[in-house]
């Protein structure tokens, strides 16, 4: 099959596993259980991305722009120009557009879930992304109940993304923490691509583990990879070199 040209995470495990990085122009889902990373790994990917130059949007829709650069700044201390790459705009954090609305949706949601589809497309065309992620889909599932509404809704996002020829990244928790115990939701379905993030093990000896689960256009590892998150970033270790 031909291969899609790639955006390198710059994260070295992640990219041996994606055998050179995500398809660009594709959307991704990564999927995981509370405390697994998925927040931390797709702000490192865009981290690295935004050192190389490339314009990066990060949409928060749980955490305000403050939280969100408080905590990424707790998790690796040795990101140490974050600060500035943020000042150049180089990285896009808003937290206080898309993200507050979501939470004020009542009785026309479909029309309310426009407008933030519109204030997400106006943040990629203000900043010139090429790299957007949106943290998390969760959130709106949660906000807009009715399965038929979110899917609908979903598919329109997707479907706006694809026309502005941006790579963008989403998060979701996933349904079990655990792999055997694992159910697909709908959103699964919807993306390009989908990666796992979980937690294997007893309470008290748990190990983290990271898994390709699809990625359309391109061939990947289908190897369960262990992780850890230091302070320099992610370690994924693989057996693809």
């Amino acid at each position: 099959m031909a291969e899609l040209e790639k955006i390198p995470t710059g994260i070295e495990g992640l990219d041996n596993m994606l055998y050179g990085g995500l398809p660009k122009n594709n959307q991704m889902l990564i999927a995981g259980g509370p405390g697994a990373g998925k927040t931390l790994l797709t702000f490192e990917i865009l981290y690295r991305n935004a050192k190389k130059g490339i314009p990066s949007v990060f949409i928060p829709l749980e955490e305000d722009t403050p939280m969100v650069l408080r905590n990424v700044k707790e998790a690796f201390p040795n990101f140490t120009d974050l600060d500035e790459l943020v000042k150049s705009n180089i990285i896009e954090i808003d937290g206080g557009g898309p993200a507050l609305k979501v939470k004020e949706v009542t009785d026309s949601e479909l029309y309310s879930f426009g407008n933030i589809v519109s204030e997400i497309e106006n943040l990629v065309r203000m900043n010139n992304a090429q790299l957007v992620i949106v943290d998390s889909v969760s959130m709106l599932k949660l906000v807009l109940g009715d399965s038929s509404l979110y899917r609908k809704s979903m598919m329109g996002l997707i479907s706006t993304l694809r026309r502005l020829n941006v790579t963008s990244i989403f998060t979701s928790e996933l349904t079990s923490t655990e792999r055997q115990s694992l159910t697909f939701s709908p959103e699964f379905f919807m993306f390009d691509g989908v990666m796992n993030m979980y937690q294997i093990g007893e309470k008290d000896r748990r190990t983290l583990a990271v898994e390709v689960v699809k990625m359309r256009g391109s061939n990947h590892s289908w190897a369960l990879a262990p992780y850890e998150i230091t302070p320099g970033g992610f370690k994924i270790y693989t057996i693809e070199q």
